[in-house]
């Protein structure tokens, strides 16, 4: 059977609409651009309609380039509002504190984006909070203006409940840009670039802020919907599924995940993992191979990275090796394959 390319992700349309209002804002239509990408105002008003991710990145680099403004993303995030994150967004603006609508919009995140690298995370200490977004590394000039989106965003909408928030600190993964001192519209907190992790930290004081809009009967009934739906979206995954999910944040770096670490993460022991496998037909390795292959092709297909960073991104301890094992895969070199694809789209 010939195998098909698996979807990086995708994301509620919901995130195009600050999109389009960060290029409003330097006076230009986005109009003609949204309806170049297929997103004309029946798409954007459709019930529950999803944008892929390669595509949702190619449509921001591209807004990027229409502006001139290489800070739209931080721009976007100033403008976003929580209802642009669906019944997520909806439930978070009920929540009794910027606690608790922080750890609604990081726990029900599936709702609104999927992506196999990871989902926001929200990690409380007795001083605070961090608010962190998964690693899209390697960055390139399609995806940063994502991180400065969800970061400038979440301050704007958890600073909507109440007071204006204020970080103490915001780390950035990539490397500090030409437009630093953009970020100094977030706040006068410190900003540390080429850091671990991407994520912002609020004080106790600012978790602790409560929501004056809060209805307790409401945000009760909106928590049970979102629970409702996250189950939904859970409950049919098989195994097979469920380590396909998990592989995306632990394929990076040139290292390979192996059964032990995957079936910690199942909280499974190694035995039960594999015979369980066994039962569905399959082996640990076989999933591995399939997953890489698949997203392989995919991220030739839809993203300008280069073979290296793909290689990277799929745990190949060298290009080489990527380049090998593709070719044994597809019967073509990576290069020959985006060519035929690009020529055929």
């Amino acid at each position: 059977m010939k195998p098909q390319p698996m979807r990086l992700g995708d994301l509620s349309v919901g995130f195009v609409h600050s999109l389009a209002d960060a290029v409003r804002s330097h006076g230009i239509d986005p109009q003609p651009l949204l309806e170049q990408y297929g997103l004309d105002a029946a798409r954007l008003a459709e019930a529950g309609a999803r944008l892929s991710i390669p595509r949702y990145m190619r449509l921001g680099h591209a807004a990027i380039q229409l502006t001139g403004d290489p800070a739209l993303g931080l721009r976007m995030g100033q403008l976003s509002r929580l209802s642009q994150a669906g019944l997520a967004g909806i439930t978070a603006a009920q929540a009794p504190t910027v606690r608790e609508a922080a750890r609604c919009l990081t726990r029900f995140d599936a709702l609104y984006g999927s992506n196999y690298r990871g989902q926001s995370s929200f990690h409380e200490d007795a001083d605070g909070a961090w608010l962190r977004f998964y690693s899209i590394s390697p960055y390139n000039a399609y995806n940063r203006f994502v991180v400065d989106s969800i970061l400038s965003g979440w301050l704007r909408q958890l600073g909507s409940l109440g007071s204006p928030l204020k970080a103490e600190r915001i780390e950035i993964e990539f490397a500090q840009t030409d437009y630093r001192e953009r970020y100094d519209a977030l706040g006068d907190c410190p900003i540390l670039f080429g850091a671990e992790h991407n994520q912002l930290r609020l004080s106790q004081a600012s978790l602790a802020q409560r929501n004056p809009e809060h209805c307790p009967s409401t945000w009760r009934l909106l928590l049970k919907l979102c629970e409702r739906e996250l189950e939904q979206l859970t409950r049919t995954r098989s195994l097979r599924e469920r380590i396909i999910a998990l592989l995306g944040p632990l394929l990076n770096g040139g290292r390979e995940p192996g059964l032990e670490e995957v079936a910690a993460r199942l909280k499974l022991p190694t035995w039960t993992l594999r015979r369980k496998l066994a039962e569905e037909g399959t082996q640990f390795r076989a999933i591995l191979n399939d997953t890489r292959r698949d997203l392989a092709m995919t991220y030739i297909r839809d993203t300008e990275l280069a073979f290296g960073e793909i290689a990277y991104l799929l745990g190949f301890a060298s290009a080489e090796a990527f380049q090998r094992a593709f070719k044994r895969w597809s019967g073509q070199t990576p290069g020959e394959f985006r060519r035929s694809h690009r020529q055929s789209a």
